[in-house]
């Protein structure tokens, strides 16, 4: 797959071809997961709020659909409990890290309020919906079921 590329092959974009279908399929393995992860979080009843444009309870739900062929990689959700119940379940997560950056091939997790959104006074993070309780996951590629018992065991504790 990454062999040597003649100038023949670039010049007919090959090349670009072969990047394009291996994103496009990786892409859709996120999705597919983030999709399945979003499902699953929406019945539990820890979190006051999931947030995914592919689910039907999106106040944005009408618009993906018309907008986007699927609904990305990226699922918010919120705890009671503000930054300390955040942390206690990120810090659970025995197969998601903590990152600030999001979009890898490996899951990861965040908390907007302490790393993205950090210079925002609390009353504009409020207004945008950036709360103490947010927590912000970026589904990878690794099998769902590992996935989806790491989100059981985290929220359990």
């Amino acid at each position: 797959f990454f062999k040597q590329k003649t100038a023949y092959e670039i010049s007919l974009g090959l090349v670009g071809s072969e990047m394009c279908i291996r994103d496009r399929l990786r892409m859709a393995q996120h999705c597919s997961n983030a999709r399945k992860v979003a499902e699953l979080l929406s019945t539990h009843t820890e979190l006051s709020k999931v947030i995914y444009p592919g689910l039907k309870t999106h106040p944005q739900h009408n618009l993906y659909k018309k907008q986007m062929s699927d609904a990305g990689s990226i699922v918010c959700f919120e705890l009671e409990g503000g930054i300390k119940q955040a942390f206690k379940v990120m810090n659970a997560f025995k197969l998601i890290d903590i990152s600030n950056n999001l979009g890898d091939a490996k899951s990861l997790v965040t908390h907007p309020a302490s790393t993205t959104h950090q210079r925002l006074s609390e009353e504009d993070r409020k207004t945008i919906g950036i709360t103490e309780g947010l927590v912000r996951k970026s589904i990878g590629l690794e099998d769902i079921e590992d996935i989806k018992e790491d989100l059981d065991q985290a929220l359990r504790i």
